[in-house]
């Protein structure tokens, strides 16, 4: 099996593993920010193997630059998605945050 027929290229932001909705950034932000072995990658996320875990870092590390860049890309996403929510609450994020506050007050006044 050649080592690209492990993964499913959606489109130039989204590479999975093939047969899971699971992204290659999610195995490799466990391997190179959290320092986990390919051992426990695989323990964390059970719809995986091991070879499919080894396969991600084999194709992280001969194409380092690349996906470097992907994972850097995905972060600032995923910063952004988050400034944004926190910014412009969901109307059921509204409501708990009202709630929460008038919860905190009745607290104050008891």
């Amino acid at each position: 099996m050649q080592l690209e027929e492990y993964f499913n290229f959606l489109a130039a932001n989204d590479i999975r593993l093939n047969g899971t909705r699971i992204g290659i950034e999610t195995i490799l932000y466990e391997y190179i920010y959290r320092a986990r072995t390919p051992e426990e990658i695989a323990q964390i996320y059970t719809s995986l193997t091991l070879e499919q875990v080894y396969a991600t870092i084999l194709y992280y590390l001969h194409n380092k630059e690349a996906v470097s860049n992907y994972i850097a890309d995905w972060l600032e996403w995923g910063h952004r998605m988050r400034e944004e929510q926190r910014r412009n609450p969901s109307p059921v994020v509204q409501k708990l945050m009202q709630f929460k506050a008038e919860r905190e007050a009745m607290k104050k006044g008891e």
